[in-house]
C-alpha cells in the first residue's frame, strides 16, 4: 500500500508532529483543520470559512473535492455557535452531505471556535 503525505507547512504540523491530509488505501484522511493564517478571525463563521479552505486545498492536491467527503467531524468549545456555520457547511457540501458528528470540546487554543476533521474517497 502507497501512502502520501500532504502538508500544509501550519505551524502546529512540526510542534505536534503531523500532516495536514494522509492519502492512503483509496481514502483522503484530512486532519481536524482550524483557522489558517497569520490573522485568524475572532468569529467561528470567519473561522469556519478558512477551515474549510485549508481543507479544500488538501482535498484538491489528493485528488479529491467535498463531493468526494464521506466523513466529517466538528470539534467546537461552545456548541451554541455551531448553527452559525450551518450555511456554509451546506453549501460545502451541497447534494453530497457525509456522516458527521459533533462534539463540544476545548481546540489546540482559546482563540480557536471550530475545528473540521474530514475522510474521503478518492474518485475512480
Amino acid at each position: 500500500m502507497k501512502i502520501r503525505r500532504i502538508s500544509s507547512g501550519g505551524e502546529f504540523e512540526a510542534k505536534v508532529g503531523y500532516c495536514r491530509a494522509v492519502v492512503a488505501n483509496g481514502f483522503v484522511f484530512v486532519a481536524g483543520t482550524c483557522a489558517q493564517g497569520d490573522n485568524v478571525p475572532e468569529d467561528i463563521v470567519a473561522q469556519c470559512k478558512s477551515s474549510l479552505e485549508a481543507i479544500g486545498k488538501a482535498l484538491a492536491e489528493a485528488g479529491a473535492g467535498f463531493a468526494d467527503v464521506v466523513r466529517v467531524n466538528y470539534y467546537l468549545p461552545d456548541m451554541n455557535e455551531f448553527e452559525l456555520c450551518w450555511p456554509l457547511l451546506v453549501d460545502a457540501f451541497g447534494d453530497n452531505p457525509p456522516a458527521a458528528t459533533v462534539v463540544e470540546c476545548n481546540l489546540i487554543t482559546p482563540k480557536d471556535r471550530i475545528e473540521i476533521e474530514v475522510t474521503a474517497v478518492l474518485p475512480k
